[in-house]
């Protein structure tokens, strides 16, 4: 019996490999292979090099996981599939509960049933969330702050500066299983299958990813100024702003299309899509 552990190198600020050789101390006992998921290039080849009682352990953050299920998509996992996070934000394994001295988790059921988005004209699998709005700009500006070679991103930082500074809201219709809605001064309209993104904030604090229906949960935050907006940002971590009803609203639905009046940046399970007006969720 092989356990394979696939890493990802560019994850974790670059210290992805760094990071999964903790697998060895939590997994004593087992014959470890590594690879880098950035060299494997068919999955269905991958897999059939698997005898059946070998598993796959794989490390990395939410952008890692979400280029997994996308790669993996149309093939039957017959073998076991861990999870251990070496990302950043680790937003999945906080959906799960847990934390960062448990060790590989399995990982097998919350792979099966989830929800698509397309964007610009491509469908892709999403496991955690589809933010649009300032969480997407945090992202946007993230990713060039990476590229200038900054290490220690602060999103939280990001969002309050564009809060106040940068961002400028949108208007937004949104539509949940057939039933319209209009908003002005949009500044968040994520759509989740988990509860976390964003490194830990919580916009659908109900949202049930093995609920019998299949729902996603959509989230605006709308219609107040810059300062009201960011007096209620900071309690969207322990999910409380959703008692706000009159600057927050929550709909839950199988298909959900998100129109902006402008186009803003848009992120998948972390991953920057730029200058987005539009996005449809199936689930």
């Amino acid at each position: 019996m092989t356990t394979y552990v696939l890493y990802n190198g560019k994850s974790g600020n670059g210290k992805g490999g760094q990071n999964a050789q903790k697998v060895r101390t939590l997994c004593k006992g087992r014959d470890l292979t590594f690879r880098d998921v950035l060299e494997i290039s068919d999955y269905s080849a991958f897999f059939k090099e698997l005898g059946a009682d070998d598993d796959i352990i794989l490390c990395g953050g939410d952008g890692t996981l979400n280029h997994f299920i996308n790669d993996i998509d149309g093939l039957e996992l017959k073998n076991d599939v861990y999870f251990y996070p070496t990302g950043t934000g680790n937003d999945f394994w906080k959906d799960m509960g847990k934390t960062a001295e448990d060790g590989p988790a399995l990982i097998n059921r919350y792979l099966k049933d989830l929800p698509t988005v397309t964007v610009k004209g491509k469908k892709s699998k999403f496991i955690n969330g589809i933010g649009y709005g300032i969480d997407g700009y945090c992202c946007e500006e993230g990713d060039k702050l990476r590229v200038a070679g900054q290490k220690d991103i602060n999103y939280t930082s990001i969002a309050i500066k564009g809060l106040l500074f940068k961002y400028k809201p949108t208007n937004a219709k949104v539509t949940v299983d057939g039933k319209e809605y209009s908003f002005e001064r949009v500044w968040l309209a994520p759509t989740m299958k988990g509860r976390f993104y964003g490194g830990g904030m919580m916009p659908t604090p109900d949202q049930n990813r093995f609920s019998e229906n299949h729902e996603v949960s959509v989230m605006v935050m709308f219609g107040a100024g810059k300062v009201k907006t960011l007096a209620a940002f900071p309690t969207i971590f322990k999910g409380e702003h959703v008692k706000k009803e009159k600057i927050v609203k929550v709909m839950k639905g199988k298909n959900v299309n998100v129109k902006f009046d402008r186009p803003v940046a848009l992120q998948i399970d972390g991953e920057t899509v730029l200058n987005v007006t539009e996005y449809s969720v199936e689930a």
